[in-house]
Order: C-alpha cells, then structure tokens, then sequence
C-alpha cells in the first residue's frame, strides 16, 4: 500500500477527545518495549512520524494516527513496565479497557509479541482479553531480524501454540529491519479498512 500524506492526530486519555469521524481503526497492543511505534514508521516507511523512546513506558495516551484519511493506526500503551505506579498503571488499565470494549471503530487488534521469548503472563492475559472481546485480532511476532532467518517459521509456530493452540488467529512474523514481512501484513489489513 502507498501512503502519501500519514499525520500524528491526537493523543487521547478519554472518549471524548477520540477523533469524531468514522474510520476503522487498527489498534496495536503489546507490551512497553515491542516495538508498536516502529512498526507504525515501517508500515508507511516513514522514520519518525510514531516516535520511538529508548525508555519503554512512555506512552501513556492512546496515539491516533490519521493514514491518508483512509483509516487510523492507534497505538495503546504498552503493558508490563514496572516504572509505572500501581495508580498509573490501574488509570491507564482503565482507559485501555474502556477503549477496546467501547470503541465502535475498531475493525483490527494487532498484537504484537517478541518472537525471541516465550510469551509471558501479561501477553497471555492480554491475548486473553483480546479474545473476549471479541474483535478480530492479527498476532505479529516482531523482532524476527534478531533471529536468523531459517528459524523464523520454526518460532513463529512456537509462539502460535502457546497464545492460540487451535490455530484460529493469523500468526506473522515482523521485522522493522527487514521489510520482507511488510506486504503480508498489508495484505491482512487491508481486508478490515475496505
């Protein structure tokens, strides 16, 4: 997919600061340091619209960004940073829930994992929590250039079987370094912004 004229809209904490219009939205959810915001900048190979931080749990809003006014990429905090007060964490558990379970616009969850390990409780929960509710989800296990190559298959099937067993939900690998994952992933979303 060409992208022309990508734009940072608004960084909300409530519904009421949401962007009014009525395009599918593409949430990424992962945990703090998975790479969501550099998957955004690889996806409409751009380096720096979505702003990457070397200090995961930073983002603490929910991040629209409006794709040539055809759909948003919307990047929610990221989960399992231990920084974050017991307070903050359980206000921004708040407004994520509110999000996914209230949101109309949401046509796609991207969840992303870290091919390189096993996925852990919190991944699990939140897989979990994806699943109930009930919106159609893409798992991608990024990071896949820190692999070699030949294994790439051989983990992303791992990681498959431990999040999604009966094989139901699309499993891809990604990689921000190599592009090669970058027209599969298209080819997903593009079925959920027509």
């Amino acid at each position: 997919m060409l992208i022309k004229n990508p734009q940072f809209e608004i960084s909300a904490v409530s519904p009421k600061q949401y962007p009014k219009n009525n395009l599918p939205e593409i949430v990424l959810v992962g945990k703090s340091n998975v790479g969501k915001s550099s998957f955004i900048n690889t996806m409409i190979n751009r380096k720096k619209l979505a702003r990457t931080s070397s200090e995961p749990g930073k983002t603490r809003q929910i991040n629209f960004y409006n794709i040539d006014d055809n759909f948003y990429f919307v990047d929610l905090p990221g989960y399992g940073y231990s920084k974050m007060s017991k307070k903050e964490q359980e206000q921004v558990g708040n407004f994520i829930e509110e999000y996914l379970f209230n949101r109309k616009q949401i046509s796609l969850v991207i969840f992303l994992v870290d091919i390189r390990h096993k996925p852990t409780e919190n991944d699990k929960l939140m897989y979990d929590y994806i699943i109930r509710s009930g919106l159609p989800c893409l798992i991608l296990t990024n990071k896949a250039d820190k692999i070699a190559i030949t294994k790439v298959n051989d983990e992303v099937k791992k990681v498959q079987k431990d999040l999604n067993p009966i094989g139901d939900i699309t499993t891809l690998p990604f990689s921000c370094e190599r592009k090669i994952y970058t027209e599969d992933v298209w080819n997903v979303i593009e079925q959920y912004i027509k």
